[in-house]
Formats: structure tokens, C-alpha cells, sequence
């Protein structure tokens, strides 16, 4: 039995849920690759504001947080949630392709 996808507001809020995450987590994953590169945050902060190159990667790196929400959702069986994870976190791709490969 093929199941259709319903979109509804616990889809919507995992959405915000899987777009916010990754730009909260942004500035973490800069202090921690800072911190094992050993230079100075501020410095890695700079760089991911002006180049388009380092931001995509800092971003790809900051969505791995999601996994987590996608997990713990998973976990409850709110399955609806889990699936806006995976959809906000689709809505970065489109930018990331761009600057990796097209740009």
C-alpha cells in the first residue's frame, strides 16, 4: 500500500526546526574546528563571511546537528517531524550545489 505524503503543521515545524538548527550550530562549529586548528575564532568567522567557498562548507558541516533532531523524532515515532527535518535540511542543497559545483 502506497502511503501519500500529507503536509500538516508538525511537518512544517520540523522544517523550521531543520532550518534553524544548522545556523544556530554555525557559530559551534566554527569555535570547534578554531579550537583544533588552534587560530583564532574570529579569524575562521571572517572567512566564512566573505567567502562563498568556506561558508558552504561551515554549512554542510552545521547540518550534521539534524541527524540528531531526525533521530530523537524518529525515536518518538513522530515520524511527521522527522520528515520536516529532512525536508529543511534538503533546503540548503540547492546553495550548496551552487557554490561547490556550478559557481
Amino acid at each position: 500500500m502506497k502511503r501519500r505524503f500529507n503536509w500538516n503543521s508538525r511537518v512544517t515545524v520540523g522544517m523550521i526546526i531543520g532550518l534553524l538548527s544548522p545556523f544556530l550550530c554555525i557559530p559551534l562549529t566554527i569555535l570547534i574546528i578554531s579550537w583544533a586548528q588552534h587560530y583564532s575564532f574570529s579569524l575562521f568567522w571572517d572567512r566564512f563571511l566573505m567567502d562563498l567557498n568556506v561558508m558552504s562548507k561551515f554549512l554542510s558541516l552545521s547540518i550534521i546537528p539534524n541527524l540528531i533532531w531526525f533521530y530523537v523524532f524518529l525515536n518518538k515515532e513522530r515520524y511527521d517531524l522527522a520528515r520536516g527535518i529532512i525536508v529543511g535540511s534538503a533546503l540548503f542543497l540547492p546553495f550548496i550545489i551552487y557554490v561547490n559545483l556550478i559557481r
